[in-house]
């Protein structure tokens, strides 16, 4: 092992990662502009806005459903099957969508088609962080893992940079029509680019030393229940510390995007255009908050980022609601910079709470989970209290988040023990006593 993270690790973990989320976050941004009117046109816009965000949430229930699925496999056939088998379902349900005809065509079929293949998109992300975050942090000496596992949230961050980046193109390139009758699918078949780039470079990749070590001991038959059995408490605390992330980040793009663009009548560009350089902020600060946790610790880190964005939250929809556009690109670079701090660390952060032969498991499941409770109904239950309780109510719905997630860190016990990621079969029996 070395300081410098190898080129294919890297560019396995960065390029899959960035479809995977690619592919997820495009339909949170179609759903904000256009699927309402797209596959439930009988609806008031409201009433569309609603069923076209319920959809969204359908994707996170698929991921626990993924987590579970190829949290199994990574611990038993290795991490890098899991990653191209998940890219595989991402990237096939993600050009189905673009494929889709809508509720003219199709009638009540095509929001139930849709509706599946949404939830086929989660299970494929759903393997995704577990995967890729121990690919990256496995192969990584002691005091580096924050920096490797910075490459897994690069991830997200390019993901939803191409997401955003592309639709602001379109809606300035294309006329209002022609974007709401074909424009929005080129996003989601453009996708078969990228998972075509990404399976080259997960194919070149070598699997991690410590599944390697740990698989010459012999597979756990049952990854899940080991994980639920004697690691329960890690499992559901970590799940709960993501919670306050979730809804963070899912509110502060997906529904900041709803919110300006159909109660604030602002410009679709202006605020695409706003959450890209927002993006931006929140890579810098990612990248930042993965290498602090080398150095501090990624539990003071994670701490440290939620009492910011518990600071920020009462500010962020005042901010946004005066519709000028300094004042909501500094609600937006608040929100980042929060979101930077409680994202960096996660992919060395969540991995050392188990033991190496049930780790894909339990890392994907606390993640998969955490999100699946903070971010499929925060678009939602935002688009809900701004239309019967006004939308400073959005701000208290971040505070509770970000207090719930404070106290499962501080529940949460101390991680596995620093050092090599390997632990041996007596180690695992060790830990899950505590």
């Amino acid at each position: 092992m070395s300081d410098k993270p190898p080129f294919r690790v890297v560019s396995a973990v960065v390029i899959g990662s960035a479809t995977e989320f690619y592919d997820f976050f495009i339909y949170g941004t179609a759903a904000a502009l256009v699927f309402g009117r797209a596959f439930f046109p009988h609806l008031s816009t409201a009433g569309g806005l609603l069923a076209a965000f319920s959809v969204y949430a359908v994707g996170f229930l698929g991921r626990p459903t993924g987590a579970v699925l190829f949290g199994h496999l990574g611990d038993r056939w290795g991490r890098k099957r899991v990653l191209i088998g998940s890219l595989l379902l991402m990237g096939l349900s993600t050009a189905g969508v673009g494929l889709l005809p809508g509720y003219g065509a199709w009638g009540v079929w095509a929001p139930l088609t849709l509706t599946a293949l949404r939830f086929l998109q989660g299970v494929g992300l759903g393997g995704e962080f577990g995967g890729a975050a121990l690919l990256a942090t496995e192969h990584a000496p002691p005091d580096r893992r924050g920096r490797y596992g910075a490459y897994v949230q690069f991830g997200p961050c390019l993901g939803f940079a191409l997401a955003t980046g592309l639709f602001w193109a379109l809606s300035a390139l294309l006329p209002e029509a022609e974007f709401r009758a074909w424009g929005w699918r080129l996003p989601f078949l453009g996708s078969l680019v990228l998972v075509a780039a990404g399976l080259v470079a997960r194919l070149r990749v070598q699997e991690s030393p410590v599944f390697l070590a740990a698989a010459a001991e012999g597979p756990v038959r049952a990854p899940l229940l080991t994980v639920l059995r004697h690691h329960r408490g890690p499992l559901l605390l970590g799940a709960g510390t993501v919670v306050s992330g979730s809804v963070f980040f899912y509110v502060s793009t997906t529904w900041v995007l709803s919110h300006a663009t159909a109660d604030l009548h602002l410009p679709r560009t202006r605020m695409l255009g706003l959450l890209l350089v927002g993006n931006l902020l929140l890579g810098a600060a990612t990248y930042a908050a993965a290498l602090l946790s080398d150095r501090y610790g990624r539990r003071r880190v994670i701490r440290c980022g939620m009492l910011v964005a518990l600071l920020w939250a009462p500010l962020l929809v005042p901010l946004l609601d005066t519709g000028r556009t300094p004042l909501i690109m500094l609600a937006l670079a608040g929100a980042m910079v929060a979101l930077g701090l409680l994202h960096g660390p996660l992919p060395a952060f969540l991995p050392a709470l188990f033991p190496s032969r049930v780790r894909c498991s339990g890392a994907s499941v606390a993640y998969n989970l955490g999100s699946l409770t903070g971010g499929a109904l925060a678009p939602l239950i935002a688009t809900r209290l701004t239309a019967t309780v006004g939308s400073y109510a959005v701000g208290w719905y971040l505070i509770a988040a970000c207090c719930c997630s404070l106290l499962c860190i501080r529940a949460l016990p101390r991680p596995h023990p620093e050092g090599p990621l390997l632990a041996t079969a007596q180690e695992a029996i060790s830990y899950s006593g505590q």
